[in-house]
């Protein structure tokens, strides 16, 4: 059975239901069109002005030269393409969806861009941020499609922007060399978040010469303002961030949880193809902070860090400790884990965090084993003269603390193209970082997993999550386990699904959708411990592929 569970939707529908209505965009299409596969709208601004909970739209392939912005009055912002038609429920949304086999390009080049530079004046000449794709909705489902070249003036602006938006699905998008981060999620809204980013990728972002510093915005992905208390979880599976000038993963002023999982971090910091050093770049991999009210406890898991410029795993000085679970930090050019509590105040003082507060670290792989606030932290009071050493939470059966001292032997393979090659675009080459497999999951490479004989296996500790052998292994690879980050394929009793419930207990009713990520129903908990291919097939009465979600762990299962 896998080790990691994540959501792998393809491009084919198998379950014939009835949904609502469908409307087509083309490069070639026209807004006055009906919007019908032979009459395609030729926007999504027009397609947004039409849509209601429960349609689609397929987007033809093709590149959509973004030169026009719509004004966002309630932001006072600007957008090539702003969606605000919602869907009701997660069984009720909007989809948005690249046509089958085709690959649709927006590009954002020649966006006229607002000139203002702190505040709006209210005007679209005025606005301080202009994005191609702005969301300002609930309950969509945007899949299969690239954003690039947003510009800039005097501020940093995202490929793909969330504002006050929640339960926004997006999958395989690729945003990159935007002019500020490739995604961005402001939740700052009652009842905001609860987003799945899923197989997504964001690279080569760099947004110089800014009002703010040269390179000191352009994140990979990002998930702030969200209040503590309001919303749900919002998680990012199977996503990838390179060589963004600032950080892979940034959660500052997120004050709920957020979800990491199956992600990887590498070259952020840098510019052009790892070329560029922007000097206001902070380089870290994955950033899990600042919480300042101690309500942003985040969920890492299965993740993998390396070559960045400063940490690969990076508290930020939060107020509220996160759970790192089997993540693998390489090479890094600062610290593997770096867990530094809240600097208080213009004085400096410093505390650890310490009881429910403290970071949760358990079977990561540091390689080397440079650490930060880890086992032993800096306590500053310069008011009361104190400035020393105290004890902090080190973790549990980490390299660190199994005193592991990994070498080449330990792994399958330490050569990729990211670790070598610069001045060319990754995204083209066989690697970690290079062309995802057709239903958007991760590349298999052999680069940092363990190989047989390795001494980072058996020596987790079992902390829920499925493992071959005796024990988990160490890092964000179990040995002996399939390799890809998809769903392990699975029919019959013998599915993963009926494993992992027998394993860890009921976790309720499961949701089930189709390939497009469609709601078809659900099945009640005592269903998931028998035969999930039969009962399937009784319900849904179609052979074919079915994706079934139960707690926050999704399946694939093909029903014959």
């Amino acid at each position: 059975m896998g080790a990691k569970f994540i959501f792998t939707l393809g491009l084919v529908l198998t379950v014939a239901q009835a949904f609502g209505a469908v409307y087509y965009v083309a490069t070639d299409g026209s807004d006055n069109n009906a919007g019908s596969k032979a009459k395609p709208f030729a926007t999504l601004n027009k397609a947004n002005k039409v849509v209601s909970a429960g349609d689609t739209v397929w987007i033809r392939g093709g590149v959509y030269e973004l030169t026009s912005t719509v004004f966002y009055e309630r932001y006072k912002m600007t957008a090539g393409i702003l969606l605000t038609a919602s869907g009701t429920s997660d069984d009720n949304r909007i989809h948005y969806l690249a046509y089958p086999g085709e690959r649709p390009i927006f590009d954002g080049a020649k966006l006229p861009v607002g000139n203002g530079v702190e505040h709006s004046d209210g005007t679209s000449e005025g606005a301080m941020y202009t994005s191609p794709i702005v969301i300002a909705a609930k309950y969509l489902h945007l899949k299969g499609f690239e954003v690039r070249n947003t510009p800039m003036k005097h501020n940093s602006n995202s490929g793909v922007y969330l504002y006050a938006s929640k339960h926004i699905f997006l999958e395989q998008i690729d945003s990159h060399h935007n002019a500020g981060p490739g995604f961005f999620a402001n939740d700052g809204a009652a009842d905001g978040g609860g987003h799945i980013f899923l197989n997504c990728d964001a690279h080569d972002n760099y947004d110089p010469d800014g009002w703010q510093g040269d390179g000191e915005n352009a994140d990979g992905f990002g998930a702030h303002y969200q209040k503590p208390g309001e919303g749900d979880t919002t998680k990012f599976i199977g996503c990838r961030a390179w060589w963004n000038s600032d950080d892979g993963f940034d959660f500052i002023n997120q004050e709920f949880p957020v979800v990491v999982e199956n992600c990887y971090a590498m070259g952020n910091g840098y510019s052009n193809y790892g070329l560029g050093n922007p000097q206001r770049g902070n380089g870290y991999g994955i950033k899990m902070g600042e919480s300042t009210t101690g309500h942003g406890h985040h969920l890492i898991k299965y993740c993998v860090a390396w070559k960045n410029k400063a940490s690969g795993f990076y508290a930020n000085y939060t107020l509220a400790g996160s759970r790192w679970i089997n993540n693998t930090s390489y090479m890094n050019g600062d610290r593997s884990f770096n867990m530094a509590s809240r600097v208080y105040g213009e004085d400096g003082e410093a505390s650890p965090l310490t009881g429910d507060n403290a970071h949760v670290l358990k079977n990561n792989i540091a390689f080397p084993n440079k650490l930060s606030q880890i086992g032993e932290c800096l306590e500053k009071i310069p008011s009361q003269g104190i400035n020393h050493y105290v004890e902090c939470a080190a973790g549990e059966n980490n390299t660190w603390n199994l005193k592991l001292d990994l070498s080449e032997d330990d792994f399958m393979s330490l050569d990729d193209p990211s670790m070598t090659v610069t001045g060319e675009d990754l995204s083209q080459m066989a690697g970690i970082l290079g062309p995802r497999k057709a239903d958007g999951s991760l590349p298999d490479v052999d680069f940092l997993r363990l190989k047989k004989g390795s001494r980072a296996i058996d020596q987790g500790e079992d902390v829920g999550y499925p493992f071959a052998g005796d024990a988990p292994d160490l890092g964000a690879f179990e040995y002996g386990m399939p390799s890809s980050s998809s769903m392990a394929p699975s029919s019959g009793s013998t599915s993963t699904i009926v494993k992992f419930i027998n394993r860890t207990g009921a976790l309720g009713p499961a949701t089930v959708f189709d390939l497009q990520g469609r709601h078809l129903g659900t099945l009640q908990a005592e269903q998931l411990h028998g035969n999930v291919e039969t009962v399937l097939r009784t319900k849904f009465k179609n052979p074919g592929a079915y994706i079934v979600r139960y707690g926050t762990n999704l399946q694939r299962v093909n029903v014959r």
